[in-house]
């Protein structure tokens, strides 16, 4: 069920506070979890982009920028991910003229736009079902740091760099899904979505390297919504950062409404948006993930604004060479 990201989780308050015993029972599974899965290892490489916290902090643009940058060395990455939001188990390959986001998910059916995606709850079964049937020399896993059932080979945790980690509690006292310290021991890369704004990067390891990537639309997305008047709705983990792009890019901004992360649209919504954005005399826009969730007869009303991750020139080629890196150790070992 779609869920709003609590306000309290971003400082210690009486609520976090409140919550705080339930933290140990969340800490005490995820151990338990840890100790008693033994991980499989398979053929080829598997890099996943996870997070330490949960709510949105920017995981699927880097994984299609990482799987870009895969397919620049020769590389044919294909997406694992779990599905979120969708009701098949898999493993499956997601069809974009067959899925809807109720089916796959509205992240998996985004990325399909441009990679090969597999949902599959099971990840092991995800991955063994990818090498039978494609040509996949690597697995590019979306979400998974947490989870213990297949080895991964090079592990990135991405941060919002607005948020940080909130009040730096456990679930459901904090968004923690661990603890830090223990989180960043499984951890080879870091990566910001943004400015770090909370001074997180002094609690990472000098040891774990750290690059900061901007998410923004293309130049010629940017050019288009100067001056245009919009009315901006989103459903995702954190949405004043899509709003704070629309103001970046120049768009007149005239309304704004926000919706539970991966929330489900209905054609009541849609009627009331439509309504309210034609009284302000403005269009509608959202985010790409939001457009997958629209019922159908809505898309060719609504405006989506796709963004991808930038990150520096120099940026860029050290990871690429991290992801060498990672070919060469699984094809040596």
């Amino acid at each position: 069920m779609p869920l709003k990201t609590p306000k309290f989780w971003s400082a210690l308050n009486w609520q976090s506070i409140l919550l705080f015993p339930l933290s140990f029972i969340w800490q005490l599974g995820h151990y338990l979890r840890q100790k008693n899965t033994q991980p499989e290892k398979i053929n080829i490489p598997i890099i996943c982009v996870g997070n330490l916290t949960v709510g949105g902090s920017g995981k699927t643009p880097v994984v299609i920028t990482l799987c870009r940058f895969l397919s620049g060395i020769g590389k044919s990455p294909s997406v694992l991910t779990r599905g979120f939001g969708g009701n098949k188990k898999g493993p499956i390959f997601v069809d974009r003229t067959l899925h809807q986001s109720s089916d796959v998910g509205d992240e998996p059916l985004m990325m399909a736009h441009s990679i090969e995606v597999c949902v599959s709850r099971e990840r092991p079964l995800g991955a063994y079902h990818i090498i039978a049937n494609k040509q996949a020399d690597c697995i590019v896993m979306d979400d998974g740091l947490q989870n213990p059932t297949l080895e991964k080979d090079l592990k990135l945790a991405v941060f919002d760099g607005k948020f940080g980690i909130g009040n730096g509690l456990l679930l459901p006292a904090g968004p923690m899904r661990e603890k830090l310290e223990d989180g960043l021991r499984n951890v080879d890369i870091v990566i910001f979505n943004g400015e770090d704004e909370t001074d997180l990067t002094r609690k990472i390891p000098s040891n774990i390297p750290i690059f900061t990537g901007e998410l923004r639309p293309d130049d010629e997305i940017i050019e288009t919504m100067k001056n245009r008047r919009v009315f901006g709705f989103a459903g995702i983990g954190n949405p004043s950062r899509f709003f704070k792009t629309l103001n970046n890019i120049g768009a007149d901004i005239v309304g704004e409404a926000h919706f539970a992360d991966h929330h489900p649209y209905t054609n009541a919504d849609m009627t009331q948006l439509y309504e309210e954005a034609n009284q302000a005399g403005s269009e509608l826009v959202t985010t790409q993930k939001d457009w997958m969730r629209l019922p159908t007869e809505w898309r060719d009303r609504v405006l989506t604004i796709p963004v991808r991750i930038h990150f520096s020139a120099n940026d860029s080629i050290k990871i690429v060479s991290y992801l060498e890196t990672t070919f060469k150790n699984v094809f040596s070992s």
